[in-house]
């Protein structure tokens, strides 16, 4: 059940009206918990393999299981997330109730094991052995190969970074333990944000459970606005040049330099309205149910250095590493080389939390690497110029929306595998350097091409985007009457209708 599909409209107004028609708040909130683990059920009932999937359509889950057939790959899924809930709910109770510093370390110990080591085996066992294997093969030690079919579960690195946050937060006394198993439960599961973010907080998000929202508060115009952007973002756009960035990367070295830019840069343009429309879309609905959610997205891609990039791009992930690794690590306090080896490890580990691949390592890699060189590069040109500042005011954007534009080529490039023997055909590093070649050295001399209409459909977006970052198209709708809004919405949504395709794909960050 994806946010642009109908069905999901379906559950959300159901969703929607009871929520508000309920008058009690612990009554809405065991409501909306409800729905929430129902929502993130409808996402394995089609299979692990593709969330928008009727091969195993929720009508015919209970008849297999009364009937004793095989039930869909991923039914266990849900009690991983209640056992991540549980687990914290004791650990926050133990770390409240410790009476020394030893044993509240012993319990954060607890919460830090068991959620990390669940994610690690599901997110990169496989992996590991994969990886061990390689190792072996190159030092001419051939072995036979084995892995688990382990499937992971939707959502699991969004929701363990969230459960963790509530037991860290609660050992640095930032906040109290909750006693409501019913809160700590919501909070974890609520379905908005459960599988693809943004990473929300307990200490912004637990107190807005504890007192009763009130429809007063909810400004319908802009949630209806937003989520009609983020719509946008992910049918409209998304969707119509995923095709051109599949075709690109299934075979890069066949197309010419002008097509390698325009695949590399589509791939920007998809990965961007894919992950903030999810983000959009999410955060509109929650305000519609009364709960904030946190802002995720800045137009990052207009950036002028890296480090303003990750204060602007999946915000809630940047700053829950900063505050719960990069801190903890030490931060920047200590030598200049103990703070770039804390930046490095933070955005090592950043990368790896995307994926279980060596091409996500080097992603992270390269960013923490550019973090460090922004940071000599400003202690070096800190006396310069104003007339020096200027012109790098001129180029500093471009300039970095290039370096992103490299590192997007190894978050794209994996692996493929032959759809019936699973067995490798192109490795994500080879798929990397054809591509590398072209936007890098501008060796890319194959026959196909894109057609000049790319070119155009990206230079629309590029000034959309940019008016969009000024706040130039901001507030007039606020200021229309309301039924000049619902006819404007209305005739937006059937314009919109004509670009969706037939099928929609998985949001690219339900793979995290």
């Amino acid at each position: 059940m994806l946010f642009v599909q109908f069905r999901f409209l379906v559950f959300f107004l159901i969703v929607f009206a009871i929520h508000w028609m309920l008058r009690g708040n612990t009554a809405r909130k065991i409501w909306l918990l409800i729905c929430s683990h129902f929502f993130y059920a409808c996402l394995f009932l089609g299979g692990p393999d593709s969330a928008a999937s009727d091969a195993f359509p929720p009508w015919t889950f209970y008849t297999a299981l009364t009937e004793g057939r095989p039930l869909p790959t991923g039914w266990w899924f849900p009690f991983v997330l209640w056992g991540s809930t549980i687990m914290d709910y004791v650990v926050g109770l133990g770390i409240g109730n410790a009476n020394n510093d030893g044993r509240r370390k012993a319990w954060l110990f607890v919460s830090l094991a068991v959620n990390l080591g669940v994610l690690a085996f599901f997110k990169y066992f496989n992996w590991g052995i994969d990886s061990v294997y390689a190792a072996l093969d190159w030092f001419g030690l051939h072995t036979s190969k084995w892995t688990l079919a382990i499937f992971l579960p939707y959502g699991i690195s969004f929701y363990t970074f969230q459960s963790m946050s509530y037991s860290i937060d609660v050992y640095r006394r930032r906040m109290e333990p909750v006693r409501s198993f019913l809160d700590l439960a919501f909070f974890i599961s609520f379905f908005p944000q459960l599988v693809a973010g943004p990473i929300v907080r307990a200490m912004t998000f637990l107190p807005q459970v504890s007192v009763k929202r009130v429809w007063a508060n909810v400004n319908v115009r802009a949630c209806l606005a937003l989520f009609f952007i983020g719509f946008v973002k992910k049918a409209c756009i998304s969707e119509n040049v995923a095709p051109i960035v599949d075709a690109y990367f299934a075979s890069p070295g066949r197309y010419d330099l002008y097509s390698s830019f325009i695949g590399v840069i589509f791939y920007a343009v998809q990965i961007y309205c894919d992950f903030s429309g999810y983000t959009d879309m999410a955060i509109a609905c929650s305000r519609l149910l009364g709960y904030e959610l946190t802002l995720n997205f800045d137009f990052p891609y207009f950036s002028r250095n890296i480090t303003e990039f990750w204060r602007k791009w999946h915000i809630s992930l940047s700053t829950w590493l900063r505050d719960y690794l990069y801190i903890s690590l030490g931060g920047n306090r200590g030598s200049k080389l103990f703070t770039y080896r804390n930046l490095m490890i933070t955005m090592l580990l950043g990368g790896l939390w995307h994926g279980a691949s060596w091409t996500f390592v080097i992603w992270g890699g390269m960013h923490g690497l550019a973090l460090v060189v922004h940071r000599e590069w400003q202690r070096l040109t800190e006396n310069a110029g104003a007339t020096f500042h200027k012109v790098m005011s001129w180029i500093a954007v471009p300039l970095t929306f290039y370096w992103i534009l490299i590192t997007w080529v190894f978050f794209r490039a994996q692996n493929v595998y032959d759809e019936k023997t699973r067995e490798l055909k192109t490795s994500g590093f080879a798929i990397a350097r054809e591509v590398l070649d072209a936007i890098c050295l501008f060796d890319s001399h194959g026959p196909r091409s894109f057609s000049l209409s790319c070119l155009w459909l990206l230079m629309g977006l590029a000034v959309i985007h940019y008016a969009n970052s000024r706040r130039w198209l901001a507030n007039w709708w606020q200021r229309i009457p309301d039924w000049a809004f619902s006819a404007l919405l209305g005739a937006g949504f059937a314009a919109a209708l004509f670009f969706v395709p037939a099928k929609y794909k998985p949001f690219i960050y339900f793979q995290f």
